[in-house]
C-alpha cells in the first residue's frame, strides 16, 4: 500500500503562490500516475493535476495555466506549484498515486485521468483570503 505525505499548505492572500510537495513510500513498480486532488467543504473531491511517468500532464480547467505539476520518478515525489491563487481555491489538497497498472488513453498517447487514482494522502489545507 503506497503511503503519501504532503507538505507546504498554508494561508495566502488572493493572487499569491504556494508550492505543495508530496513524498511517496512503498511505491509499487507499475504505478504510472501521481497527482493532486482537492476537496472544499460541502463539495466532492476533484482532480486538479496529474502526471504520467513519461511527463505527460493533465489539468482541470479550473486550474489550467495557474497550477503546474511536476514529478520526480527517481525520488517518488510530486509537487504542485500554485500561482494566482483565488479564494475559491481554498480546500484540503491531497496528493494521490495511481492504481498500479492503470492509465488512460487520449489522442494517441497515455495519460493519467482522475479515474486512474486509488491512493490519497492525509491532505494539507490551503486557505486563500480575499
Amino acid at each position: 500500500q503506497v503511503q503519501l505525505v504532503e507538505s507546504g499548505g498554508g494561508s495566502v492572500q488572493s493572487g499569491g503562490s504556494l508550492r505543495l510537495s508530496c513524498a511517496a513510500s512503498v511505491f509499487p513498480y507499475s504505478t504510472f500516475c501521481m497527482g493532486w486532488f482537492r476537496q472544499a467543504p460541502g463539495k466532492e473531491r476533484e482532480g486538479l493535476a496529474t502526471s504520467y511517468y513519461t511527463g505527460r500532464t493533465w489539468y482541470a480547467d479550473s486550474v489550467k495555466c495557474r497550477f503546474t505539476v511536476s514529478q520526480d520518478r527517481a525520488k517518488n515525489t510530486v509537487d504542485l506549484q500554485m500561482n494566482i491563487l483565488k479564494p475559491e481555491d481554498t480546500a484540503m489538497y491531497y496528493c494521490a498515486a495511481g492504481v498500479p497498472g492503470r492509465r488512460s488513453w487520449y489522442r494517441g498517447g497515455y495519460y493519467c485521468g482522475p479515474v486512474d487514482f486509488g491512493s490519497w494522502g492525509q491532505g494539507t489545507q490551503v486557505t486563500v483570503s480575499s
